[in-house]
């Protein structure tokens, strides 16, 4: 077996710089958009054979440009009908799935989002990349970025879809053959500006961001009400019923286990989630429900609120402090039991066949939904969060569960449309076995009637990814977290220094991309089975600009590049 150690480069295209064709200034930009990975072969034993694993990035986008008539679509990838907005056929009534069918509803600037249902299956090579077509001087692309008359008051925003297909691994994103050049010197600029070199770079203004919702669109902070609505079945916890994932210890909170369970990673991930918002002082209010099962005496399902909501971050925290035990206490013993009764085994290997069965997931998302009424503030977002591993059935005792996609629905119309108060988004996150149908019909967002929401559902094959999962929501329900704002010749700058950005996999930990060495304890690697992360870098010419840039060439090439986390700690490549 060789062992691959130099990274490689797969470049979409040549590299290219065209002159400014117009009065006014030019874009350039670019000579495509190129990714890298670092293709570390690993080992793993399967039936007394060695089998390599498998490194492998994927990305997809979408381009938008302003030129004075709204933000356009002019190139995608895939785009399967080449008219510059991300798409694939389906079989569906429309023939395809498009960008435009995910809009954020609640934002008037979001036109969709790169498409969710995206994976390592579905998402062509890059040689099949269609650059699309300059809408001003429709001349066809050869890049990512070929725009060849831009204007003052010109704008525009690529956000790039990042899938690691296999294994988890640390990204950065890079820039290289960064050039700002006088191009083509017109007598207006000649008059103006004497100095050698371009300055477009250095006036246009840039924006680097993870773009959460993956829609293009930089999410400021808003006020929102949220209810975590956790699954506290012992299939979360006991290892007779698959609650142990990994025989890895695991820290959370300062408590170490000798074992990872899954209850161990939802701890982990809302807790992370929560000291986020704290650490931003967002303006949120969060409550937390639970659901099990019954026991053969129970007359009413174990469900109920383990904490009511408030904007009081700290005690959402102490609350989820020790979710094993708490998790045990709810289906050990007799009817009636809560999280705080004392009387559960959180042994995750002890005997665990007398504990309630069951579980009731459209009763805990009743139970958050009535929470809101209940505590939720006045016209404020409301989010309910739904985690559970399994689904739907009946426990030992009297009552037969309801509907876990009705209830969602419920939650998602408010009374205004037949539902209840208020009108909820309804984020589910399926984790390991859990029935994801029901799961992703459940999902949805406020005012939907049909559910079944790529854009609002998460499938963690993996649990070891919920933390991961729990982060990008909370980075969700806060500003957009932004990576740099500068000049586009800044941001260029700091992408080509060195390795280029590291980025970072959970943006619920503690991390500054530009200040914070690359290795940083904070930094996460980003999680495999293709779960989807976005990254947005957006661009604009201001209108007080004038002569001084006419003619002027801005190229650069964009990339990624990734290693393996395994034996690595994220510093990246040693400098040549």
């Amino acid at each position: 077996m060789t062992q691959d150690t130099q990274p490689k480069l797969y470049n979409l295209s040549r590299r290219k710089m065209l002159a400014g064709l117009g009065a006014v200034g030019l874009a350039s930009a670019g000579a495509g958009l190129g990714t890298t990975a670092f293709f570390s072969d690993e080992e793993e034993f399967t039936g007394n054979t060695l089998v390599a694993g498998e490194l492998d990035l994927l990305v997809d986008w979408q381009q938008t440009y302003d030129f004075g008539q709204g933000h356009q679509f002019i190139s995608a990838h895939p785009d399967h009908d080449g008219d510059g907005e991300q798409s694939i056929s389906a079989d569906n009534d429309a023939g395809q799935i498009r960008y435009s069918d995910f809009p954020d509803e609640g934002d008037e600037d979001s036109n969709g989002a790169n498409i969710p249902v995206l994976n390592c299956e579905n998402i062509p090579p890059l040689s099949e990349a269609d650059f699309g077509t300059d809408p001003v001087t429709e001349e066809p692309m050869e890049t990512l970025v070929q725009l060849t008359d831009v204007k003052p008051g010109d704008s525009g925003e690529i956000t790039f879809s990042l899938h690691l297909c296999d294994n988890p691994g640390y990204i950065w994103m890079q820039a290289g053959n960064v050039s700002n050049d006088d191009g083509t010197q017109t007598e207006p600029e000649l008059l103006v500006d004497t100095t050698e070199g371009g300055e477009l770079a250095g006036l246009i203004n840039a924006r680097l961001w993870y773009d959460e919702d993956c829609d293009n669109v930089y999410d400021g902070e808003e006020p929102v009400d949220i209810m975590l609505t956790l699954d506290f079945s012992g299939s979360m916890l006991y290892n007779q019923y698959g609650g142990v994932v990994s025989s890895d210890s695991i820290t959370v909170g300062g408590t170490t286990y000798a074992e990872t369970t899954k209850i161990d990673l939802v701890e982990l991930g809302t807790r992370q989630f929560i000291s986020y918002l704290q650490a931003r002082n967002a303006d949120v209010n969060v409550g937390v429900a639970y659901f099990d099962g019954e026991g053969s005496d129970d007359t009413t399902p174990r469900v109920g609120i383990l904490q009511p909501m408030t904007a009081t971050l700290g005690d959402v925290d102490a609350a989820l402090d020790g979710l094993r035990q708490k998790l045990a206490n709810v289906v050990s013993g007799g009817a009636g039991s809560t999280p705080t009764d004392g009387d559960g085994n959180p042994d995750p290997f002890s005997n665990a066949n007398g504990i309630a069965t069951g579980t009731y997931i459209g009763e805990g998302v009743d139970a958050a939904q009535q929470e809101f009424v209940n505590n939720g503030r006045t016209g404020v977002e409301k989010r309910n969060i739904v985690l559970s591993d399994g689904e739907s059935f009946n426990g030992g005792g009297n009552t037969i569960f309801s509907s876990p996609q009705a209830a969602a629905a419920n939650a998602r119309l408010g009374s205004g449309a037949g539902g209840d108060d208020p009108e909820t988004d309804v984020y589910t996150i399926s984790v390991g076995s859990a029935n994801d149908a029901v799961l992703q019909q459940m999902a949805g967002a406020a005012g939907d009637v049909a559910g079944n929401d790529p854009a609002y559902f998460n499938d963690v094959d993996d649990p070891l990814n919920i933390p991961t999962v729990f982060g990008n929501l909370a980075a969700e329900a806060f500003a957009e977290k932004i990576i740099m704002e500068d000049s586009l010749e800044a941001v260029l700058a700091e992408l080509a220094d060195g390795n280029g950005i590291p980025l970072d996999g959970n943006r619920a930990t503690e991390y500054d991309e530009l200040a914070d060495p690359a290795n940083d304890a904070d930094r996460d690697a980003f999680r495999g089975d293709g779960v989807m992360h976005c990254v947005a870098l957006s661009w604009e010419l201001p209108l007080e600009v004038g002569n001084e840039v006419q003619g002027d060439v801005v190229g650069f090439d964009l990339g990624f590049y990734t290693e393996q986390e395994r034996h690595n700690d994220g510093s990246g490549p040693a400098s040549a």
